[in-house]
This record gives C-alpha cells, sequence and structure tokens, in this order.
C-alpha cells in the first residue's frame, strides 16, 4: 500500500513516519523549498507555548538542549532532524494543484507531473491563507498594512507608529515584541477575549488542557479560574472585556485559542502599548476606531488569523468539508476511502502534540486497511 502525504510541516513528517512504522510507504509533497515552510515564516522573537515534552513528535522527543519552551529556530532544527532520522521520502517545490478519486485509489496533480497512491494524507496545516479584512478607506491609506504572517522582527520597524490588530497569541506576542524594543506600538482588540497565563504553580498552561478529558469544559474552566484571577488579574484590569465562556470552552466551541500571555499584560499595565477599540475606518494617515477615537499610524500588522478551504484541491470529497471548506473530520477515517485530513481541528493541548495524536490515529486506520486489502 502507498500513500501521499501533502505538506511537510509537524502534521506531515508525523504521518509519514507513523505511517512508514507501519508498514506503508509514503511519499511527502512539499509545494515549497523547504520543510517546516510555516515555522520559518514566523517572526524572529517566537517560542512555543507548549512545553518541551509535550511538544515531540511521535517516536522522537525533542532534545533537553532547548529547554523547557523551543523556539522558532529549535522547532525547525527538529523538524529538519526528523526528516532525516526517519529517512523520510520528501519531495520539496512540488505543489499540489488537485487530488481526485481514480478507481481504488487516488491520483494526484501537481506542478511535477502526476502521482498516484492508495491513500491520500492531507496536513497543509491551519496556517494556509492569510485572513485579511477590510475597512472602508483601507485602500486609501499611505502607510503599510500587512499581515502578521509577513512581521519579522521590531528592529525593522524602529521609529514607526504601529498598530497591531488582533490580541490572539501572535498579535499579543508581536506587540510584546515591539513594545520591549521601544516602538510605539497600540493593539487593537475587537472584542471580548479569555487571557491565561503561560504557567499555573509552574505548569505549562496548555498541560490543563487535560482536564478537559475528565470534567466538561465549563467545569475544568470553573476550577481553573480563581488561579487564573490570582495570577493576572482579570481583562477588565487592563481596559479589556472578559469573554462570555471560560478559556476551554472557548476552544471546544469556537476553535480558538486564548490569549496565552508572555509578557504582553505588562506591557499594556505599563503604558508601552496602548489598547484600541474595533477599527471602523481608514483616512490616508489615520485608523479611526468604533469609539469615535482615531490615530495616525505608519505601519497596520493584522494579526486575523488564518483561513482554511480546501475544497478546489478535493473536488471530489465535497461531503467531507464543511461549507467553509474545512476538514469534518481530522485525525481518523472519512466518508472518501483513503482520504486522512491530519491536525486541523484546534487543540488545547498543543497543536504539536495533537498533530502527533492524530498521525498515529491514520496510520492505525491505514494499518487495518492495509491488512484487510
Amino acid at each position: 500500500m502507498s500513500a501521499i502525504v501533502i505538506g511537510a510541516g509537524p502534521a506531515g513528517l508525523a504521518t509519514a513516519a507513523c505511517l512508514k512504522r507501519a508498514g506503508i510507504k509514503a511519499k511527502v509533497l512539499e509545494r515549497t523549498v523547504h520543510i517546516g515552510s510555516s515555522w520559518r515564516g514566523h517572526y524572529d522573537s517566537l517560542y512555543l507555548h507548549t512545553a518541551r515534552g509535550r511538544s515531540g513528535l511521535p517516536y522522537l522527543a525533542m532534545p533537553k538542549s532547548v529547554g523547557r519552551y523551543p523556539s522558532r529556530s529549535d522547532v525547525i532544527a527538529y523538524l529538519e532532524d526528523y526528516a532525516q532520522t526517519f529517512d523520510l521520502d520528501v519531495r520539496c517545490d512540488c505543489e499540489v494543484k488537485k487530488a481526485v478519486r481514480r478507481g481504488g485509489g487516488w491520483q494526484v496533480q501537481t506542478t511535477h507531473g502526476d502521482e498516484t497512491a492508495d491513500i491520500v494524507v492531507m496536513a497543509t496545516g491551519l496556517n494556509a491563507a492569510p485572513r485579511i479584512p477590510r475597512w472602508p478607506g483601507q485602500d486609501d491609506f499611505v502607510g503599510t498594512i500587512k499581515h502578521s504572517s509577513d512581521y519579522r522582527r521590531a528592529a525593522l520597524l524602529k521609529g514607526q507608529r504601529v498598530l497591531v490588530v488582533g490580541f490572539g497569541n501572535s498579535g499579543g506576542d508581536i506587540a510584546r515584541d515591539l513594545a520591549q524594543a521601544g516602538v510605539d506600538v497600540g493593539l487593537c482588540i475587537r472584542g471580548p477575549i479569555n487571557i491565561l497565563p503561560k504557567e499555573i504553580l509552574g505548569l505549562p498552561v496548555t498541560s490543563l488542557g487535560l482536564l478537559g478529558k475528565i470534567f466538561p469544559a465549563n467545569v475544568a474552566d470553573a476550577m481553573t479560574a480563581p488561579v487564573v484571577r490570582a495570577l493576572i488579574g482579570r481583562p477588565e484590569h487592563y481596559g479589556l472585556r472578559q469573554a462570555e465562556i471560560g478559556p476551554l470552552r472557548q476552544v471546544v466551541e469556537t476553535g480558538k485559542i486564548p490569549l496565552i500571555d508572555v509578557g504582553a499584560l505588562a506591557e499594556i499595565k505599563a503604558g508601552r502599548i496602548s489598547v484600541h477599540p474595533g477599527i471602523s475606518q481608514f483616512t490616508q494617515t489615520d485608523v479611526c476606531f468604533e469609539n469615535g477615537t482615531q490615530q495616525a499610524f505608519d505601519e497596520v500588522i493584522l494579526a486575523t488569523g488564518y483561513d482554511v478551504d480546501l475544497r478546489d484541491m478535493l473536488p471530489d470529497a465535497a461531503e467531507e468539508l464543511d461549507k467553509r471548506g474545512r476538514p469534518r473530520v481530522s485525525g481518523g477515517p472519512t466518508g472518501a476511502p483513503g482520504l486522512y485530513f491530519c491536525s486541523y481541528h484546534v487543540s488545547p493541548n498543543g497543536q504539536l502534540k495533537q498533530a502527533g495524536a492524530e498521525a498515529m490515529a491514520i496510520a492505525r486506520d491505514a494499518a487495518r486497511l492495509n491488512i484487510s486489502a
């Protein structure tokens, strides 16, 4: 039995390694010239919010030398080592255009010709296409508007007035990075939020997602809320609004990860990050906010997330995707024989851990098909 894995990020590499161990020949197709392309595109100051012990992929732990919270460069080096350790067949600079059912298997159309396999695993990740909102007057703005995926380091913005839009983990990290470098930075926070400290009682906060496996999400949130308030206070203490549901319920019900604070709150409290409501419109030089205020900025960084839409790539699998083109099932068998998706659902336990668990589950199911074939 053969498999094609689309995407050479953590999910794709983990799936290929698990399939190989299960006796299934797997080829990984990657559209860029490097494995781990999403990680290479992240900002320089990025560190994982999950601890090293919960960030490794199947059958190869992250080295202790990376410390408790691996950096962006640590993850890239680990992914390269992972592919080499398991001698994975990775074909870079090979973009997949379409995967369609052919007979009892799949035909994958790429920029280098067609490939065929019994199994196809989509592992292109949650960071597929930057989400770019639109506002009135945006095209007239003389400053720069870019997505957070294009942000690299604070030194490039010295002397600029910068607005970061969005207070998820990328937005919080980037605003903190800029503030600590002395850049004049504002943070646009459009709605109510949940905030968690990086650690609770010495444990990484992502480990508390395990409570959700023991208790209902609302019960787990109630158990941790007093400790969270004691450690960082309430959002209202920083001029923010508290979400109506707790952080674990937020992940389960909306698929959105709460902000895990790594220093942004301290910068807000010290006045080095100004807080603004949602944007109503742009002028040539200013950003106008929903509360009637406006302010001049040189650069706007949109930490507004990403979209996933696999409908064009999988024209024969419409029933396996929701109305936005996201997989209905991730990490298990789908209604389309031989088609799998890995790591497309947000996890409170950390996405690398989730990718590894789903890769192993996919390999187990594929091995079952291999035995029965």
